[in-house]
């Protein structure tokens, strides 16, 4: 099986850091085929995470369920997938959750505050604090799982342990069948009693001091506007655990609210809008959203207004720009009388604005797609957007040939320069011969000027 390092971009095959090979086995067939990943236990151990975190990561990169059993140390994704595919899942986990920020080192451990929702990161290498500066589904999970919870608590998976928990219900109530689980909520209640003692110890040295926090609606405001942009990345909520449809709906709801409150033209709006678009992982369907409540008929004038705002989104992502020109294209489609006859002007504006780059463009030209709206009007637009398209790629050749005369020139002369170089050489010696007619010429010029 092996051992790889730890960050696989080090190439060093002394790097200290190593962890097994990922070992998986798919089990089953049809509806309930699964992949179980047989040495999980070791690898996370390697890693210093929990199996469950890796686990569960692969399950929200794949869009599959995890199960874990963990009396068995067996981890299961649903699903048929490759060894080497769940590799290179299991790099990103480590590039996001293990290295440290500053050393890249993976001497790391995480600090969950399951009351506040967040997470912390703190290297034993380097010594680097702060908040994890990652926003991924799998936060979510590690908050309501701290690393300090001992997993077997849970039961044999998080299934397992809902049940127990039902069962230890039910047997308050006078039910014998929580007899298996006492250990179980035993060793729960004296973890609790052992972290109330030292959280008692850890405060004693504050019983003298009185700490109350204003509560008033504008001092909340105040520290809310206090937490930087990063700062309000890091704070996880439950909209992990919506749809992208609810997720786009959210972001909808705020960029109307500001729209109508005239907020969209001040920077700091920009910046917020930013932040819960890449909070709510819909950074690039954004877009979508923003054509459609920044533009109306009058598309040519609200261009340039929102310009910058535009440019925050798409800017040298393709993929924003290509979910943009969708959108265009259902807003040309809502008002085809005043601007499908002004399509390749449209194209043209975001263009020269940067909005819109040449890549998108093109691929975008290559086929027509009722995505956004039916065929027939996908294709009238891809038709009246033509001569924009033939102008693009004429404009991109005329420059790459411009780019060949350029370069055949300087070729060309440096050749000259080296043969004129080479020709003038054997004159040298020649120089001495002229100097004398020149002292006599400049001899003259004084008889001259004594004259006048």
């Amino acid at each position: 099986m092996g051992t790889v390092n730890v960050n696989r971009n080090v190439t060093d095959v002394f790097y200290r850091y190593k962890m097994p090979r990922i070992n998986a086995k798919v089990e089953g067939k049809g509806n309930g085929i699964k992949t179980v990943i047989v040495n999980m236990a070791e690898v996370a151990r390697a890693i210093g995470r929990p199996a469950t975190y890796p686990t569960k990561y692969f399950g929200c990169e794949l869009g599959a369920q995890t199960q874990f059993d963990h009396k068995n140390e067996r981890f299961i994704v649903n699903g048929s997938h490759d060894a080497n595919k769940l590799q290179d899942l299991l790099d990103g986990f480590i590039r996001k959750f293990v290295l440290c920020p500053e050393c890249d080192n993976p001497e790391t451990e995480l600090i969950v505050s399951s009351k506040k929702g967040t997470i912390s990161q703190g290297c034993k290498a380097c010594g680097f604090h702060g908040p994890l500066e990652v926003n991924h589904k799998v936060n979510t999970f590690i908050i309501k799982n701290p690393p300090n919870v001992n997993p077997a608590s849970q039961g044999a998976s998080l299934t397992e342990g809902k049940r127990k928990q039902r069962s230890k219900k039910a047997g308050e109530n006078g039910d014998d069948s929580t007899a298996n689980t006492t250990t179980d909520g035993d060793s729960t209640a004296l973890a609790d009693e052992s972290m109330d003692r030292s959280i008692r110890a850890n405060n004693d040295d504050d019983d003298d001091v009185n700490w109350t926090v204003d509560t008033s609606e504008e001092a909340v405001r105040a520290r809310m506007q206090d937490l930087t942009d990063g700062a309000k990345n890091m704070t996880v909520s439950d909209d992990f655990d919506k749809t992208e449809k609810e997720r786009m709906d959210i972001f909808y709801e705020l960029v109307k609210k500001k729209r109508d409150a005239g907020e969209l033209d001040n920077v700091q709006t920009h910046k917020e809008l930013v932040t819960e678009a890449s909070r709510l992982d819909i950074q690039s369907k954004a877009s979508l959203v923003l054509v459609e409540l920044l533009f109306t008929a009058n598309v040519v004038q609200e261009a340039r207004k929102h310009r910058n705002l535009l440019l925050r989104f798409t800017h040298n992502d393709t993929k924003a720009q290509k979910y943009f020109i969708g959108g265009l294209e259902q807003l040309i489609f809502l008002h085809q009388d005043k601007l499908m006859d002004k399509v390749p002007g449209i194209f043209k504006l975001f263009y020269d604005a940067d909005v819109l780059e040449e890549k998108a463009l093109e691929e975008w030209s290559q086929k027509v797609s009722k995505k956004y709206v039916s065929k027939e009007v996908a294709t009238m637009i891809h038709e009246k957007a033509q001569p924009f398209i033939k102008w693009l790629k004429e404009a991109e050749e005329e420059e790459s040939s411009e780019e060949e005369d350029d370069s055949d020139v300087e070729i060309e002369y440096d050749d000259r320069a080296k043969v004129d170089a080479l020709r003038k050489e054997p004159s040298k010696p020649d120089v001495k011969k002229s100097a004398k007619p020149v002292d006599e010429e400049e001899d003259g010029d004084d008889l001259n000027i004594d004259d006048i």
